[in-house]
């Protein structure tokens, strides 16, 4: 199984979309520090996760979010969970 996830620092407030094969371990990566892009904006907090069989699916949904014609779409996942 693969995971695509959004964060969203309780920090700064800024999303990163991620993916991994191991959800658990890489959510510690992120809050202990271990992963370049999000040091310095931590805590966290798990706002979105989607499951996928195959590491080609998943890649393919998080290049589509960070993609402009995903943009509108990952705002609504966003908000969904922000309750707005």
């Amino acid at each position: 199984m693969y995971w695509l996830y959004i964060l969203r620092s309780l920090k700064d407030g800024r999303v990163y979309i991620g993916s991994t094969n191991n959800l658990k371990r890489r959510l510690k990566e992120h809050e202990r520090g271990k992963v370049k892009s999000t040091k310095g904006r931590r805590p966290f907090k798990l706002i979105h996760i989607e499951k996928f069989n195959t590491r080609s699916e998943t890649t393919q949904r998080e290049l589509f979010l960070k993609s402009p014609q995903g943009y509108s779409e990952k705002i609504g996942l966003i908000r969904s969970q922000d309750g707005v």
